[in-house]
């Protein structure tokens, strides 16, 4: 689910800030954006936040700020030496060439400046605190997402009841379905015989009902409907929380859209589809929301 998540941690060996943002997504992704002297870092903070986001895509930035004193470069003087030499000798071996030498541009040129301090992925200590602000950081994105989730928890729930609602409905119009059927059948027929001064048996009449009755039967859908919907609230609100729950849950969904439409396709009454059509709308509007949960 979307959310943000912030934490800035000061120690002798500089300033860290993190700040991470979440974005809906099927699957995990991590979009580090790191300072330059962190890029050798990027694979142990995409680790870190797996560990904690399973879903979703994650935008991660890291800013690394030296103390004053570690952000002023050193000069090389062996390197600065040697161009200076170098340069001196060109100066004297061509009369053409004139002038004084600047230092300004020589210290531009490579090797002459230099950081006073390894590169940070030989510095563990500087690891530990990006880590520690990274897990503060996400602690705090899951403080704002929990406020989130309880809100997309309890909607939820309440398409879960109009669901139920629903189903309760068409259970107790499908024996309806199955008059209205045989009235018609019974009245179409006996319209066709009297024309034709014909008469049926009335065994024939309930054979053709009994078949009827049997191909539109939705006790079985019913029941394994009403299952799902114990266990998508199984999962909801009885969940492992140490494992992502989206994924099943979607899975469930997809489960009572197949039992509703199997019901759709058994409904011979414009009641129950007309049911069964509000029951999709809802799964639908789960399915949106489930697919921001991890």
């Amino acid at each position: 689910m979307t959310g943000q998540g912030h934490a800035t941690a000061q120690r002798e060996l500089g300033t860290v800030l993190v700040e991470l943002r979440t974005v809906n997504s099927r699957g995990f992704k991590c979009v580090p954006r790191l300072s330059d002297s962190l890029a050798a870092l990027e694979s142990k903070i995409e680790s870190v936040v797996r560990n904690r986001i399973h879903r979703g895509t994650i935008h991660v930035s890291v800013t690394l700020r030296r103390p004053p004193a570690e952000e002023v470069p050193s000069i090389n003087e062996l390197a600065l030496q040697t161009y200076l030499h170098k340069l001196r000798q060109v100066r004297d071996a061509n009369q053409e060439v004139v002038g004084e030498i600047d230092l300004s541009l020589l210290l531009t040129l490579p090797g002459v400046l230099c950081l006073t301090r390894e590169s940070p992925r030989e510095d563990q200590p500087l690891w530990e605190l990006i880590e520690s602000t990274i897990v503060a950081a996400l602690d705090n994105l899951d403080e704002m997402r929990e406020v989130e989730g309880q809100r997309m928890a309890d909607t939820l729930s309440e398409e879960c009841r109009q669901v139920r609602q629903r189903l309760s409905q068409i259970e107790q119009l499908t024996p309806r379905s199955v008059d209205v059927y045989r009235n018609r059948l019974q009245g179409k027929i006996e319209r066709i015989l009297q024309d034709h001064g014909v008469h049926v048996q009335a065994v024939d009449l309930l054979r053709e009902v009994q078949i009827f009755a049997d191909r539109v039967d939705m006790s079985e859908e019913i029941v394994r409907l009403s299952s799902h919907l114990q266990m998508f609230a199984s999962v909801l609100h009885d969940g492992d929380e140490r494992e992502p729950n989206g994924r099943k849950l979607d899975f469930i969904l997809q489960e009572m859209f197949r039992e509703t439409n199997t019901i759709g396709s058994k409904a011979g009454d414009a009641a129950i589809s007309a049911h069964v059509v509000e029951i999709k709308c809802a799964i639908e509007r789960m399915r949106e929301l489930v697919q921001n949960l991890e």
